[in-house]
């Protein structure tokens, strides 16, 4: 039951270390992504020209992309516009209702869409009730809220049991 709901199919330092080109030969159309921390500091407003470019490559490779992210829409959009990307925001992750809302826009069967976020309480446990795959990201920057070292902390030991699942790891 934890490798079912909490368990990403991949885990990756960066979303420039997926291996796009391979999701879409095994037949991934639809991206769903998280913004904070996973394309942009949770805090922050910059984006890395090489993310920029990021997506415009996955634009020309034909996939569909859109955002769902548990932030504000003032913040959520402007990524949708910086990026010109859908976007749903306060989605409630791991609540089902905001990946759905992508599911839909996305307007493609379950088993072509990819979700990519760096929290597995929120990411990871959002796409498995959605029954979509899922890329785990390392986030980009450290939190230092209370509420988000106390939820990473419980992330970490999910995380190394999923390691040393996959690669042997202790």
């Amino acid at each position: 039951m934890l490798k079912r709901l909490f368990w990403p199919d991949e885990y990756v330092k960066s979303v420039k270390d997926i291996d796009f080109k391979k999701i879409h030969h095994d037949g991934f159309r639809g991206l769903i992504f998280d913004i904070d921390n996973t394309i942009a500091v949770y805090d922050g407003f910059k984006i890395e020209n090489d993310i920029m470019d990021l997506f415009v490559d996955l634009e020309k490779m034909g996939f569909k992309i859109c955002f769902v992210s548990n932030s504000l829409r003032n913040r959520v959009g402007y990524f949708e516009n910086r990026f010109n990307i859908k976007s749903f925001s306060m989605a409630l992750k791991p609540l089902p209702f905001g990946i759905a809302s992508g599911i839909n826009y996305l307007n493609l069967p379950k088993d072509k869409i990819m979700m990519i976020g760096d929290q597995i309480l929120t990411d990871v446990l959002g796409a498995r009730l959605k029954n979509i795959c899922v890329i785990l990201v390392e986030p980009i920057k450290k939190r230092v809220e209370f509420f988000a070292r106390i939820k990473r902390r419980i992330e970490i030991k999910i995380l190394n049991k999923y390691l040393k699942n996959k690669f042997g790891r202790n």
